[in-house]
């Protein structure tokens, strides 16, 4: 079990997240969810229309949000602002197990990219969508209730500590340390 970092150090970070760029960010860790409770690390990755990050169990994924319990459109793709997942976790593997495929370097802010802001990541286009992304009991789980507070509180909620939901609208291959535009 690893440790969970207290509210008191979560909240004295949140200095170095609020300076990440607001728009030239950069991709940190890309990970893929080959089944469920399962992460794998990629240097590089495709993002198609059908899967989101190719191999992912997204589109197995069933969704409260949606009348048939299908995946949701709109969360195809969980991205979080790296320098909080390096806050909550204590290593690279444990930042993966958050469940957010990309990691970014990049203000994820309601401010900063409201619903239909797009971003260009290697030869690929997401767009950042409407639907919420909140911490979980699982994410409570790996990170602790003070983590989740932090994140689903208000200052987290307006930046987005728990990350941002989002799609694929040009499909295309990403790689860890591209530049991360907003269009």
């Amino acid at each position: 079990m690893l440790a969970h970092r207290p509210a008191a150090d979560l909240l004295a970070g949140l200095d170095h997240v609020r300076a990440s760029p607001p728009d030239h960010g950069r991709v940190e860790l890309i990970v893929r969810r080959p089944g469920f409770g399962e992460r794998e690390v990629l240097a590089a990755a495709e993002l198609t229309l059908e899967e989101g990050v190719a191999g992912d169990t997204w589109n197995q994924r069933p969704s409260r949000r949606t009348p048939d319990r299908s995946p949701h459109p709109d969360m195809q793709l969980n991205i979080i602002n790296s320098r909080f997942s390096a806050l909550i976790a204590d290593d690279e593997a444990h930042r993966a197990m958050a469940g957010d495929q990309l990691h970014v370097d990049l203000d994820l802010s309601i401010g900063n990219l409201p619903p239909g802001t797009q971003l260009a990541i290697g030869t690929a286009v997401v767009e950042v969508t409407d639907q919420p992304h909140t911490g979980c009991a699982k994410f409570t789980k790996r990170f602790g209730h003070d983590a989740r507070r932090v994140a689903n509180g208000d200052v987290g909620s307006l930046l987005r500590l728990r990350g941002i939901n989002a799609k694929v609208v040009v499909p295309g291959t990403i790689t860890a340390g591209d530049t991360i535009t907003k269009r």
